[in-house]
């Protein structure tokens, strides 16, 4: 396989993982949040929450840099299930909960009001990201302490926690934790690299929970991303199941024909049918490129290499200091044998 491996490790740094001033944007816009609730649920004399943890790609670190700022940040809110009451000390149901902490949020400071959503409250911001706030409940019972989820179907046993660990778990028994979250990068990068696949393709947690399944490490990053991007097609070819990674009986997936899984296989397939340029003896690094820049729907690769053309091109034509003392020491010998009037052919 032609070797691009500083090609992609350069496109990962660049183009997909997330600057380190916009999760630094993002920390910010998330702890005002948590202000903001705090403040809002004492002025409307309802329950303090006992804590926030983030979630979702931003605690995993596998969120991914986006032109348009399509940001999906997740920070969910827990309360005790003995402060979550009605004023009648009913139990609050899974949408009162969500309207509450809504009720809290909206302060008036926002141009588009945060919106109770099925899962969670949403809250939006103008550059085009939002933030993404479920409810929880902490139940103890019966010595056992657990978490519920307040969905669209009531209260759901459920931590997005265990996900985070889960993840960590699995970068710490991979051998390569920091190489396994950049290809879990790059296949989320590939899947979004086209807008007419937006809300049709498998989820960013869907293909983090197939890289760890499938994900075959090499000593080159590139032939990392190749053959990790095939074994998951191989997979999908078998089975497009994709279960829940620490949800007993949950389901990533919509059945055994998800439409989802189905595009990322054939898409992968594609990319694959792309890619195999690479494997040819004669293959030269201008097409090695352009297989890159087709995956991922860019130029990047190609304007890459052009740079580096040019940068050589530079190089030879400017002359080093030793060619151009050699230079001057023949200009002025040749200078003084004209002036004297002689020389061999004189």
């Amino acid at each position: 396989m032609f070797d691009c491996e500083k090609d992609i490790i350069a496109y990962h740094d660049q183009k997909v993982t997330l600057p380190q001033a916009d999760r630094t944007a993002m920390r910010d816009r998330r702890n005002s949040n948590r202000d903001r609730l705090e403040k809002g649920l004492e002025k409307n004399d309802k329950p303090a929450p006992e804590e926030f943890v983030a979630q979702g790609s931003y605690a995993m670190k596998t969120m991914l840099r986006d032109d348009d700022n399509d940001y999906d940040i997740d920070d969910g809110v827990y309360f005790d299930k003995e402060d979550l009451v009605g004023k009648q000390g009913a139990e609050m149901s899974s949408l009162q909960a969500r309207q509450m902490v809504r009720d809290a949020l909206d302060d008036g400071s926002f141009d588009r009001a945060p919106e109770v959503r099925a899962n969670c409250v949403r809250i939006f911001y103008k550059k085009g990201y939002h933030v993404d706030m479920p409810v929880y409940r902490r139940v103890t019972k019966d010595g056992e302490t657990y978490y519920e989820l307040a969905s669209s179907s009531g209260w759901t046993r459920s931590d997005a926690r265990d996900v985070t660990a889960w993840f960590d778990k699995e970068r710490d028994l991979s051998g390569d934790g920091q190489q396994l979250r950049r290809i879990v990068r790059d296949i989320k990068k590939f899947a979004k690299s086209r807008s007419s696949w937006k809300g049709r393709i498998l989820s960013g947690f869907g293909i983090t929970a197939l890289v760890v399944e499938k994900c075959a490490f090499h000593s080159r990053e590139d032939e990392t991303l190749y053959s990790t991007m095939k074994a998951i097609r191989d997979r999908l070819n078998l089975d497009l199941e994709v279960e829940h990674p620490v949800t007993p009986d949950a389901m990533i997936t919509s059945g055994a024909d998800d439409a989802k899984a189905k595009l990322l296989r054939d898409k992968l397939s594609e990319a694959i049918g792309w890619l195999a340029p690479l494997f040819k003896s004669d293959c030269t690094r201008n097409e090695a490129l352009a297989c890159w820049d087709k995956v991922y729907n860019t130029t990047f690769f190609s304007e890459r290499g052009e740079a580096e053309e040019q940068a050589s091109a530079r190089s030879w034509a400017r002359p080093t200091a030793t060619s151009a003392a050699i230079i001057g020491l023949e200009s002025a010998s040749s200078a003084a044998v004209l002036s004297s009037g002689g020389g061999r052919h004189a």
